[in-house]
């Protein structure tokens, strides 16, 4: 992918809701009376949405991870299939996309799981599992389809689940959901605006204008055709800006009594909505390529 430069104000994003310090720590106990973690990523920022606490957990606890790409009907599919390799050949890890809202995706998971803990196929104790995540990646959409009914509130705003709940799913299978785990601070600016984007944090956090300029900065780069195609005009000709302002157009975004200025605050949650919904075209944010090149440039920067 093609690299873009960040057309936003430094706006540092940091989300970290006061129920996730208690949360973390309920995680950290239930983590030793876990057999397999189910990690749910955003398939279209796999590790971006990856909280590097659950990794920190679970390789002191020595657990197996099962790491589903969610929502890889939204994702770019070239991507997707370069994140599964990346993961697959880290040692514990088995990756797999999938869509939790589908729900021959979703049963899937428990054989996936048994494969990675084979010493409780002697029937003696059951297999325990547990959900974890960042806010709004579809844990709890993952947990109503395994259990096949309505056991965990789902909603479009993050941090929806707030307390853990332990349920039974088959003979000799438990699985305990958590609430979404944010990290208390957020290393990389890009991966704040990857978030927001994609509606990993509260909205009060952030400045969405800025969020969607910094989308569409990244769009024009990778994605051109997809703008071009959903708003019309040429996008090659535009800036992250112009973007914004095309979508203004497009949709009749107006402020009133302006003289036919665009909103640009309404044309900025048009673009995250057709993101967000995948009305936009199938994206991915970030590939292993372009993560490794947003780390060297990074690490240069420090020096």
């Amino acid at each position: 992918m093609a690299t873009f430069q960040l057309y936003v104000s430094t706006m540092p994003i940091q989300w970290f809701p006061g129920h996730m310090t208690s949360a973390r720590k309920k995680a950290a106990e239930t983590m030793a009376l876990t057999d397999v973690v189910i990690e749910v990523v955003d398939a279209r920022l796999p590790e971006a949405s990856c909280n590097p606490l659950i990794r920190e957990l679970r390789l002191h606890r020595q657990r197996p991870c099962l790491k589903l790409l969610n929502k890889a009907d939204l994702a770019d599919p070239a991507a997707t299939r370069a994140w599964l390799d990346f993961y697959n050949r880290q040692p514990g890890v088995k990756a797999v996309a999938i869509s939790c809202k589908k729900p021959g995706d979703a049963a899937r998971v428990p054989a996936l799981c048994k494969a990675l803990a084979p010493h409780r196929d002697d029937g003696t104790k059951p297999l325990r599992m547990m959900i974890m995540g960042i806010p709004n990646v579809g844990k709890s959409t993952l947990m109503n389809a395994l259990v096949k009914r309505r056991v965990a509130a789902v909603g479009d705003e993050p941090a929806v689940t707030k307390s853990q709940q332990r349920l039974d799913i088959g003979p000799g299978m438990s699985l305990v959901d958590t609430p979404g785990l944010m990290w208390p601070k957020i290393e990389f600016e890009s991966d704040g605006y990857m978030l927001a984007a994609s509606h990993a944090i509260g909205t009060n956090a952030v400045i969405e204008e800025e969020v969607a300029t910094f989308l569409a900065g990244l769009l024009l780069a990778r994605y051109p055709a997809l703008l071009t195609a959903r708003y019309g005009g040429d996008a090659g000709q535009l800036d992250a800006v112009g973007v914004i302002e095309a979508v203004a157009k497009k949709r009749g975004c107006l402020l009133k009594g302006s003289g036919g200025a665009p909103d640009l605050e309404k044309a900025s949650l048009i673009l995250l909505t057709d993101y967000r919904s995948g009305a936009l075209g199938r994206i991915s944010l970030e590939t292993p390529a372009s993560r490794a090149a947003m780390l060297a440039d990074c690490a240069a920067e420090r020096v």
